[in-house]
């Protein structure tokens, strides 16, 4: 059996230990610290290079940590119902259960795969005739392409429902030159093993507003008091990164554009040579929309294989593709949810396919990957 080859594997790029060595040397190996902070600077610096755009970073423990306390920020309770995009990984929506409320799932749309403005508008419309004002909205930027974002954003503010913006997988991604993670007042960022770049586990809540960070901050130390003694006024959570893993983050920022480009590349070099196959099609980038490419991902349209062909044929080769994510809609902790769509998700969830894209993807490999799809497609 060859190598394993996978979908999206950590790549360090040689200063993570040097932050991790002085955490040591320092002994600020509990939470919080220098190095905490320094990854909130890098990250608020880096977001708001290209437009200016004022940010603050509270760093975590994950990226749904993030969206739960973005959600407590945005004082969803019990009962309330937020909308959420249906087509992500399901930490977009567990947290919506965590406090107690309704998911409402929006279907996809072809141009960004991502949630629909036109069934966005008629679930709220919908919602409010039945007696149920949405809390929040959360869209996500699925596999680093930015989401309609803005005409979100529009028909939101028309309604006065805020958005809690999911960039989980999209750093690095940008809207004419204004970063994903940028466009709401709370967003949420992932630092998991296989995104872009890594802590190994890890996340951070982007705000606008320097209160809302701090407020994150609070909650995240388990809400302790200003007391000499420990003291409780609100619920807290142990959802705070520790100053270890961020100084693997500190190392990981210092060559993020390096990985971006390294990612775009690898999208590059398969709708090269993958251009002429029969049954493969890809997603372009709408105007002025900047993908970092986190993952790779095709339609598989052919006249005698299908996605799940295809999947398989890499797998028997210890190639490692994964199929889009299975809509919320469609799991069945949330079968009896509202849904409002017309089933682009579901569609796009049995052709697609995600390949190979780590940044640290040898030559050989992807010749490895490019024999294996043509093999099976043939």
């Amino acid at each position: 059996m060859q190598s394993k080859i996978w979908l999206s594997s950590p790549h360090m790029g040689g200063n993570e230990r040097k932050y991790v060595n002085e955490a040591f040397d320092t002994n600020w190996v509990a939470p919080l610290g220098p190095n905490v902070n320094g990854f909130e600077q890098d990250i608020a610096r880096f977001l708001e290079g290209n437009h200016g755009q004022e940010v603050h970073v509270a760093a975590l423990s994950s990226g749904t940590a993030a969206i739960h306390l973005g959600l407590i920020l945005l004082d969803v309770k019990a009962g309330d119902e937020v909308i959420c995009q249906s087509m992500t990984f399901s930490a977009s929506a567990n947290p919506i259960l965590y406090q107690g409320a309704t998911p409402v799932f929006v279907d996809s749309e072809p141009d960004t795969w991502n949630m629909s403005p036109e069934f966005l508008e008629a679930a709220i419309k919908d919602r409010i005739a039945k007696g149920k004002k949405p809390k929040a909205i959360i869209p996500v930027h699925l596999y680093g392409m930015p989401a309609k974002i803005r005409k979100i954003i529009t028909i939101a503010q028309q309604y006065d429902i805020p958005v809690l913006e999911d960039a989980a997988e999209a750093l690095g991604s940008h809207i004419n030159r204004q970063y994903c993670g940028t466009f709401c007042e709370i967003a949420a960022l992932s630092f998991n093993g296989n995104k872009i770049i890594t802590t190994s586990g890890g996340g951070a809540l982007v705000a606008k507003n320097a209160a809302i960070a701090e407020k994150a901050r609070f909650l995240s130390t388990q809400a302790r008091d200003a007391a000499p003694h420990y003291q409780h006024s609100h619920i807290g959570y142990n959802y705070r990164m520790s100053n270890i893993c961020a100084g693997i983050g500190r190392g990981q920022m210092e060559v993020l554009q390096e990985r971006v480009q390294q990612r775009r590349a690898n999208y590059d070099w398969y709708t090269n040579v993958l251009s002429e196959t029969e049954g493969i099609k890809f997603l372009p980038e709408p105007e002025g929309y900047y993908s970092n490419r986190w993952l790779t991902t095709v339609l598989v349209k052919h006249s005698s294989r299908t996605r799940e062909d295809l999947r398989t044929a890499l797998d028997a080769e210890n190639i490692e593709a994964r199929p889009l994510w299975k809509p919320m809609h469609c799991q069945p902790i949330f079968k009896d949810a509202p849904f409002y769509g017309d089933g682009t998700s579901e569609i796009l969830f049995r052709d697609g396919l995600c390949l190979p894209s780590g940044s640290n993807l040898t030559g050989e490999e992807k010749d490895r990957v490019l024999k294996q799809i043509k093999k099976a497609l043939q």
